[in-house]
């Protein structure tokens, strides 16, 4: 019988899409007053691979993603992501978003993302929470799934992905 171990800690990563910078800023500062300092932001990237966001949010639409310094345990997704939504709450204007944030983590072997949108490839976490496997790591790269969304699969994406898990080995225990 396989005995139960208690996970590695893995890398908080936080996607935000946004038509402002001042908004991301200020979304940014509660972020890292709730889990600790950013040790790697993306370059600012167009998000122009859907226009799904663009009735709420506008357009001329912009991606970044944050990672933080401090792991986590995987377990905490959930709660993560209910407090990424009450942040897209708290920075709204007449009911609609003014910012996207898609927190997942990064780990040697895949990229999660959290969702609170039920489909096939998504397991409950809790809460209403749901996470995917949206990339695997095999053979030195990123591997984009059958759901993979499209930008995941974008060069610039992969390379940010690239650097966070640099980061995060360097940070694992030996």
């Amino acid at each position: 019988m396989a005995r139960a171990l208690k996970p590695l800690p893995v890398k908080l990563i936080v996607g935000a899409i946004f038509a402002s910078e001042g908004v991301l800023l200020k979304a940014k500062k509660r972020l890292e007053g709730k889990f600790g300092p950013c040790d790697f932001q993306s370059p600012v990237m167009p998000f122009d691979f859907t226009k799904y966001y663009e009735q709420e949010m506008g357009q001329g639409l912009l991606r970044q993603f944050l990672s933080f310094r401090r792991l986590i345990n995987p377990q905490a997704l959930a709660a993560i992501k209910l407090y990424s939504n009450g942040l897209e709450k708290r920075f709204a204007r007449a009911g609609k978003r003014t910012i996207n944030l898609d927190p997942g983590y990064l780990c040697a072997s895949r990229l999660v993302l959290a969702s609170c949108k039920d489909y096939a490839h998504r397991i409950y976490l809790g809460k209403g929470v749901y996470a995917e496997v949206t990339l695997q790591f095999q053979e030195g790269d990123f591997c984009a799934l059958e759901w993979t969304y499209p930008d995941y699969k974008s060069r610039g994406y992969l390379e940010s992905f690239h650097a966070v898990r640099k980061l995060y080995l360097k940070q694992l225990p030996r």
